[in-house]
């Protein structure tokens, strides 16, 4: 059995604050993938910047030469607005004897509870919360009570697991990075440089 980390996200554009986390997640679970997604229509922020394929073309740039991080183009494939629920039960029936982790950071997992079937999700993947070293888990909420319900120490073979990652989290984000670049600055350091060159090379979240 192999352990499927699933990032899921709109990539717009794809950043270090992504990379880095998910790859020490790879890390710490022992994570023989991690799969990245690009939704094709956010159900809960607004339409991406760039087209799917762009979107697409950064993260293949992004991650080309680190083991095991794949590009999955499952809801770009789908069309429509993603709704992850369906992306796990697809990738359940292509890896049904691999077991699925989701993966998210600590301020999305607080609304795990409004999403779409979050029941069926628990019941198709495990999930992973990144947070910040020393950062305490959300116990109060509703989200909390979910946790309670599922949290582990460390994953098993089995599904309807919970588990924490301290992880080196970097305040990054694409809203800053696509503000900066309208203003003609310099994003070096914030992405992979081949990625920085595609979007210079595209002329991408430039003011027309």
């Amino acid at each position: 059995m192999r352990l499927i980390g699933i990032n899921g996200g709109t990539f717009d554009p794809i950043h270090i604050g992504h990379l880095r986390p998910a790859l020490e997640m790879q890390q710490t679970l022992g994570l023989d993938e991690v799969r990245f997604v690009p939704c094709y229509r956010p159900v809960h922020r607004g339409t991406p910047q760039v087209s799917a394929e762009q979107r697409c073309a950064m993260i293949e740039l992004a991650i080309r030469h680190q083991p095991g991080f794949v590009l999955d183009t499952i809801e770009i494939d789908r069309g429509g607005s993603s709704y992850m629920v369906d992306t796990l039960a697809a990738l359940k029936a292509r890896f049904p004897q691999d077991a699925l982790v989701l993966m998210m950071g600590t301020d999305a997992f607080l609304r795990f509870h409004t999403w779409h079937n979050w029941q069926e999700i628990l019941r198709l993947a495990n999930i992973a919360i990144a947070h910040r070293p020393g950062d305490g888990l959300p116990l109060s909420c509703e989200a909390g009570q979910i946790l309670r319900a599922h949290h582990v120490k460390q994953l098993s073979a089995a599904c309807e697991q919970i588990v924490d990652v301290a992880v080196t989290q970097l305040d990054v984000s694409s809203t800053a990075i696509r503000s900066a670049l309208q203003q003609g600055l310099s994003v070096d350091y914030l992405l992979p440089p081949k990625v920085v060159d595609y979007i210079h090379k595209q002329h991408l979240y430039q003011n027309s």
